[in-house]
């Protein structure tokens, strides 16, 4: 199992990805280098990424600082906190069942760092407010593996479908068959498209 580390791991990546196909040489150097886009593992980030969902990047900044500020970004915080201090940093009643699930979940963390992709996804899958994005978004930016893929992420969908010059943007389960061929690099690959899709949206505006 391959594991980026560094600027020099995506960019190993996006040479193999230029040279498996002219589409994706032609994508990179309108992009130009691919960011790596590393984070922290562990509860932290998981509990980010669920205060996150379906809002805004600033809701989502403001209520993850006023969570910061009461500390209760821990799990025995969130165990020990009450819904009304969770409400008052702007959880929703939804997103305080998950921080809570998350937080009984009692995920071994350090073991997920050596576990396979598909492992770490059924793992975190199993706890209540985590779907496969998010467990493919923590096993590629949280963990560095260099072979996820995210086929249900609509900027990925529109992007190839711009870039592959498809009729319509790729469905989940077709994307996922696409992107096979882009292994051991789909995480990279995943890289590119978002990087490509941004110079697409400035371009001509992606709806």
């Amino acid at each position: 199992m391959r594991i980026i580390t560094s600027d020099a791991c995506v960019a190993e990546g996006a040479v193999a990805l230029a040279a498996m196909d002219a589409r994706f040489a032609t994508a990179l150097e309108q992009t130009g280098p691919l960011p790596l886009r590393l984070r922290k593992d562990g509860f932290t980030a998981l509990l980010d990424a669920i205060v996150s969902q379906q809002i805004s990047v600033a809701a989502a900044a403001a209520i993850w600082g006023r969570m910061k500020t009461a500390g209760l970004t821990g799990p025995r915080k969130i165990l020990w906190a009450s819904d009304d201090d969770l409400r008052a940093c702007g959880l929703s009643g939804q997103k305080i069942r998950y921080a809570r699930a998350l937080a009984e979940a009692r995920i071994d963390y350090k073991a997920l760092r050596d576990a396979p992709s598909d492992e770490v996804i059924a793992t975190l899958t199993e706890v209540p407010g985590i779907g496969p994005w998010t467990a493919e978004i923590y096993a590629m930016f949280s963990l560095g593996h260099a072979d996820v893929f995210p086929p249900g992420d609509l900027a990925l969908q529109e992007a190839a479908r711009v870039l592959f010059d498809l009729s319509e943007r790729p469905k989940e389960r077709a994307f996922r068959e696409m992107a096979r061929h882009w292994a051991p690099w789909r995480a990279v690959a995943a890289r590119l498209l978002w990087a490509y899709y941004r110079v697409e949206k400035q371009r001509e505006g992606i709806r």
